[in-house]
């Protein structure tokens, strides 16, 4: 694709399509084989404007997409503003109709894209709009498809109970009633790849930057829910993810990450779900900053060893 093809004004009756991609430092070769597999199999039902937002990285990922894909709309903030807030900047300046939270760790399969624009269409309620995630060697991402939390799901997810079993109320925050390969509407969505409809962010507002990394769809999920928009999960979509692959060090994240997960799950939590019982408030709260410990104090453990 050119730079004039990605710039065309787009035919009678197709979609304007913005790709938002927010880069970081060490995704460089991720980054690429994302914008390649765009390039290798854009949607036929829109017309598609990729625009990269670089948070800081020094690998030289700015200098590749330039050089390499030149019909990508590349700003480099030339520091780490968080998931939100880059992808908010991006929104802002955009106008498509459709908007695409894509993570640079993923690679889009030939067809995902005009599947998910013709759900769109034919949900006029639809707002948001997740597909199939799968690892690199094809197993399933259960978090492509999710439950608001409940108390006993969230307690079976974090404990790795919840994780093993396919059903019953331990795996509820897996969305388990909706089969991986099935259409259907669902709680939430993963931020991996996200499709928005434009009026629905007009309505509901952009990603709440109070959330550096994780939990930002979650919580973007939540509130098109509140303002009566559907979020769909499409199972005949597919798009390969490398979980994690920017966020860890192995499978352990370094400490910034693993404190703004477990602060993400604390904020989720207040914003939306508290109020009514501070003694249980009280209890989760310090769950979370239980587990928070445990889980810094396990990494850093288990990276030392390693070193």
């Amino acid at each position: 694709m050119s730079a004039t093809e990605a710039d065309a004004p787009r035919p009678n009756g197709l979609h304007l399509l913005d790709v938002i991609i927010v880069s970081a430092n060490g995704g460089r070769e991720l980054l690429r084989t994302c914008l390649t597999s765009l390039e290798a199999s854009p949607p036929s039902l829109a017309s598609m404007r990729v625009h990269v937002v670089d948070n800081g990285s020094t690998d030289g990922t700015v200098e590749m997409v330039h050089r390499n894909f030149p019909w990508v709309e590349c700003e480099a903030l030339g520091r780490n503003a968080g998931f939100a807030a880059a992808n908010n900047r991006a929104i802002s300046r955009t106008n498509g109709d459709l908007v695409l939270l894509l993570n640079p760790d993923t690679e889009v399969l030939g067809g995902a894209l005009d599947r998910c624009i013709d759900l769109m269409d034919q949900h006029a309620d639809a707002g948001v709009i997740g597909c199939r995630l799968v690892r690199p060697d094809g197993t399933f991402d259960h978090a492509a498809k999710r439950s608001f939390p409940t108390m006993t799901g969230a307690i079976g997810h974090f404990v790795g109970v919840g994780r093993k079993l396919s059903r019953g109320p331990l795996a509820q925050y897996r969305a388990p009633g909706v089969d991986e390969l099935q259409s259907s509407p669902v709680d939430a969505v993963n931020g991996a790849f996200m499709l928005v409809r434009r009026a629905a962010i007009t309505e509901v507002g952009l990603l709440d930057e109070a959330y550096w990394m994780y939990a930002e769809d979650l919580d973007w999920c939540y509130r098109f829910h509140q303002k009566g928009w559907a979020v769909w999960y499409e199972g005949s979509a597919t798009v390969v993810h490398v979980k994690g692959a920017l966020s860890k060090v192995g499978h352990h994240r370094p400490l910034r990450s693993n404190y703004a997960f477990h602060r993400a799950m604390g904020r989720f939590y207040r914003k939306h779900l508290s109020g009514d019982h501070p003694l249980l408030d009280a209890c989760v709260y310090v769950a979370i900053g239980a587990k928070f410990l445990l889980s810094a104090t396990r990494s850093s453990i288990i990276r030392r060893a390693i070193r």
